[in-house]
C-alpha cells in the first residue's frame, strides 16, 4: 500500500522524498476476446472494468498505459471496452497509451485505438479491420451417426445457423447484413481515431495485417518500441510503472464452478463439449496468424 504524506509535511522531509516520483497505471490485455468461459479467461468489461477503473482512479497517476497481446473476438466487448477506456479517459483528463506486443488484431486492434497513441514491435502484427463468423456444421456426422435433429420454433429466422442442420442461403444473406453493419461501425471508429492513417493505395479494411513497421507508414500506429522504454523516455528513468491485471480464476476454480451443487467429485458434462469446440476456436484464432 502507498504511503500519501500530506502536502503540509513534504517540506519536513529529505529532499529526495519530496519530489514525487511520475506514475503510470499499466493494464495487460491478454488473450481473445469474449465472454468468460470454464475453459477460456475471454478479455471482456466485466472483468477489466475493475481494473481499468483502478488504473484511471489511482492517485497521482499521469498516464495509463494499455499492453496489448490479442488476434481479437467479440466486437460487442471489443467496443464496450474500447468505449470504457474513452470515457475513463475524458472523465479523468488522463492520456492512454497502447503498446501492442505480438498482436493487435481485430477487437485488439479496436481496442488498441481507444488510446491517444499506439506503439508497437517492429515484429508485431497490426490490423485485421475486418468482421469474421466461424462455427461448424454438424449435420452429415448426425446423419451418419442416425441422430435425428428435432427443432420447434416461433420466427422464421430463431434457428438461424443451426450447425446440426444444412446452410440456409437465407441465413447466410442475413449473416452478411450483420457483418456489414458491425464492419461499418468498425471502420467509422477507426477512421475517428486515427486520423494519420495513410491507405497509400491500400484498402486498410480488407481484413488483411501487417507488421508493427509496415503498420507505422499506413499510420496505423504511431511509433515502435516497448512499454518500459517508451514510458521512460516519455516520463523520466525515475517513471514507477504500477501493474494491473484483469481478475480471473484459476483453470481448476473455473472447472470446480461447474461441477454438481456441493460436489467436487467430477466435472458436469453438460456444456462441456462446446467448451472445448471454444477452445478449438480460439485457438484458431491464433493461428490465422501464425501464432
Amino acid at each position: 500500500m502507498a504511503l500519501t504524506i500530506p502536502t503540509g509535511l513534504r517540506a519536513f522531509l529529505p529532499a529526495r522524498w519530496r519530489k514525487r516520483k511520475p506514475r503510470v497505471a499499466v493494464v495487460r490485455l491478454n488473450g481473445a476476446i469474449g465472454a468468460a468461459s470454464p475453459f477460456r479467461a475471454g478479455l471482456s468489461i466485466a472483468g477489466l472494468a475493475g481494473p481499468l477503473e483502478q488504473a484511471f482512479s489511482m492517485p497521482h497517476v499521469a498516464a495509463v498505459a494499455l499492453v496489448i497481446n490479442s488476434p481479437g473476438g467479440s466486437p460487442a466487448q471489443s467496443h464496450l471496452i474500447h468505449q470504457r477506456i474513452r470515457a475513463l479517459a475524458a472523465e479523468k483528463g488522463l492520456p492512454v497509451y497502447a503498446f501492442v506486443e505480438d498482436i493487435a488484431a481485430s477487437g485488439g486492434y479496436m481496442i488498441a485505438c481507444a488510446a491517444d497513441e499506439i506503439v508497437a514491435d517492429p515484429t508485431s502484427l497490426i490490423g485485421s479491420i475486418g468482421v469474421v463468423s466461424a462455427g461448424f456444421g454438424f449435420d452429415r456426422l448426425i446423419e451418419r451417426l442416425g441422430v435425428e435433429r428435432r427443432v420447434h420454433t416461433q420466427g422464421e429466422a430463431k434457428a438461424m445457423l443451426d450447425p446440426f442442420r444444412p446452410e440456409n442461403p437465407d441465413d447466410i444473406v442475413r449473416l452478411k447484413q450483420i457483418q456489414a453493419d458491425v464492419q461499418d461501425l468498425f471502420t467509422t471508429l477507426v477512421r475517428g481515431r486515427r486520423p494519420s492513417l495513410d491507405f497509400n493505395g491500400e484498402n486498410l479494411f480488407t481484413g488483411a495485417v501487417w507488421t508493427g513497421r509496415q503498420a507505422l507508414r499506413l499510420g496505423l500506429v504511431d511509433g515502435l518500441g516497448d512499454a518500459r522504454s517508451t514510458l521512460r523516455a516519455r516520463f523520466g528513468e525515475d517513471v514507477q510503472l504500477v501493474m494491473l491485471a484483469e481478475k480471473r480464476g484459476s483453470l481448476v476454480a473455473r472447472l470446480l464452478r461447474r461441477a454438481n451443487p456441493g460436489s467436487t467429485a467430477g466435472l458436469a458434462a453438460d456444456g462441456l463439449a462446446a467448451e472445448a469446440l471454444a477452445v478449438i476456436e480460439e485457438r484458431a484464432a491464433w493461428a490465422r496468424y501464425g501464432l
